[in-house]
């Protein structure tokens, strides 16, 4: 399969990619990208462990790994009024895997980001508002996260 665009090209802040490493245990890693992602309007209505599920099904011995389905009904909606195929990226996903014990990966892409950039969603004033929110929103959630690494390291 040969792809359209050649992704080397795409730089990660134009599809939305954050991170940051947090020190700490994985169960405390989620319960504060939890929390933060509360804290500045996102809630969480799916989330789900990949690696237990695999380590259950097919004895994959995977690391831990975590996804938070992160939401902002209201940009959801509007989102969705845009363009309904949208949907097919529901919900704005937060990861968390484990590097090494004591050491956790918190891993965002902006699905509003990816959806403009494939052409889902349309080229107008309403779409560029929502990214701005959503991006808004994004920076705040791992500005929080960078602020509790910081205040570890202290």
């Amino acid at each position: 399969m040969t792809l359209p665009i050649d992704p080397s090209t795409i730089d990660p802040a134009d599809y939305g990619e954050k991170q940051v490493v947090l020190e700490m245990d994985h169960e405390e890693a989620i319960e504060q990208v939890r929390e933060i992602c509360d804290d500045v309007g996102f809630g969480i209505p799916v989330e789900f462990s990949p690696s237990e599920l695999l380590n259950e099904k097919v004895d994959a011995d995977r690391d831990p790994y975590y996804v938070l389905g992160a939401c902002n009904p209201a940009i959801a909606n509007r989102a969705l009024e845009e363009t309904l195929q949208i949907g097919g990226l529901f919900p704005c996903n937060m990861i968390v895997w484990e590097e090494q014990p004591g050491r956790q990966c918190v891993y965002h892409v902006s699905i509003m980001r990816i959806a403009h950039l494939l052409g889902i969603a349309p080229d107008s004033d309403e779409w560029d508002e929502i990214l701005e929110e959503t991006g808004r929103l994004t920076e705040e959630a791992f500005g929080k996260l960078a602020a509790l690494e910081a205040a570890v390291d202290e």
